[in-house]
């Protein structure tokens, strides 16, 4: 019996032997691709392991190290797993990165049908193979690179209105409806730098050192902890060069109460607003750590799947330390495949405590 790629022996090469390779292509195994290549005698072709065609009779295949020799042999690539072409895999990222770069380069974002077609595939079907790749639709990659554009051209050009065309918008109304959740303010105010722009702040004590909460009229856009009083207000500045930072009042102290009730208990309800600016990628990953449960964690793999982007584990991992709001965006819940802590922009103590309340177990050393 022919044992299967996960029983040979460690150390063994997988395909080695016939029988190992004839058991992968039974079951089109994709992982062979590229480790050998199959010929069929009787249709003159040759395939990838991991080909969807019908399977042949073992009788009429043999089995090669390279397409050089399957070609050697007098065979032809099949045109339904194409061998001789790069993994599809790598086919796809390849059609998805050169939408991207049609998209970043266009001076208005181009449709879904033009892409598709530039791409050789149905729209729904090019649809989905961005959105695998990426994790966002065409539409949020490209109203991603406007931001970026507009972010870029609004302090140097000469008029708001000739940013916005310089950006890829080609009306008024259309980017005044949408200015201010790209920028996070008006045009005019980010143009000039977010002077005038108005964030109130308090900061406080809680049971893991001080705390920060900042606010723009929109909702809540920083919630920092750690030492020292004043250099999270320093943090604060420097995320915020050019904005106006104002005390909070008394409404804005019922605000800071209930962020610090959700650190005292980083497992009950908080209603809170919020006004957090991010990628499109960032904004998922946010959203993703919001999901995690009260008491229940998560590693950077597994959250990395939930958004779709398995391969994505390292941008997910920086996504997490891009959080501006400590405790609300529980990026406390995600820990290493081991089990270990691993690491917490906060303090590793202040991760270690937050879980240990989650879980209402005693907090263990890592």
């Amino acid at each position: 019996m022919a044992l299967a790629a996960s029983q040979v022996p460690t150390g063994a090469k997988p395909y080695a032997t016939d029988a190992q390779r004839w058991a992968a292509v039974q079951r089109r195994d994709s992982r062979a691709d590229g480790q050998f290549y199959y010929s069929v005698r009787t249709t003159g072709v040759y395939c990838r392991p991991g080909c969807g065609a019908r399977l042949p009779r073992r009788e009429n295949v043999a089995f090669y190290d390279s397409r050089a020799a399957a070609e050697a042999a007098g065979f032809r690539p099949c045109k339904r797993c194409r061998p001789d072409a790069p993994p599809l895999t790598k086919r796809r990222a390849a059609i998805v990165a050169t939408a991207c770069r049609a998209i970043e380069a266009a001076d208005e974002s181009p449709s879904l049908a033009a892409l598709a077609r530039d791409a050789g595939m149905s729209r729904f079907h090019f649809h989905r193979l961005f959105k695998a790749v990426t994790g966002v639709t065409p539409r949020a990659y490209a109203a991603a690179c406007r931001a970026k554009r507009l972010r870029a051209t609004l302090p140097r050009a000469g008029s708001v209105t000739e940013a916005f065309y310089d950006a890829g918008f080609n009306s008024s109304g259309r980017f005044y409806a949408v200015a201010d959740g790209l920028l996070g303010m008006r045009p005019r105010d980010f143009r000039a730098g977010g002077a005038g722009t108005a964030i109130r702040f308090a900061v406080g004590q809680c049971s893991l050192g001080a705390i920060l909460v900042g606010a723009t009229a929109k909702g809540i856009c920083a919630i920092m902890l750690g030492d020292d009083a004043e250099r999270l207000v320093r943090d604060l500045q420097d995320r915020f060069p050019k904005a106006q930072l104002v005390g909070g009042d008394a409404s804005f102290e019922r605000l800071v109460a209930k962020v610090v009730g959700l650190v005292e208990s980083p497992g009950a309800a908080a209603d809170l607003p919020f006004d957090l600016r991010g990628t499109a990628f960032q904004q998922r990953v946010w959203q993703a750590l919001r999901a995690i449960p009260s008491g229940a964690t998560t590693t950077y793999s597994e959250l990395a799947k939930r958004i779709g982007r398995p391969r994505a584990v390292r941008a997910v991992a920086q996504a997490c330390g891009a959080n501006p709001a400590a405790v609300a965006i529980p990026c406390h819940r995600v820990v290493r495949r081991d089990g270990g802590l691993g690491g917490y922009r906060w303090g590793i103590e202040r991760k270690r405590t937050l879980l240990a309340r989650e879980s209402r177990l005693p907090a263990a050393a890592s």
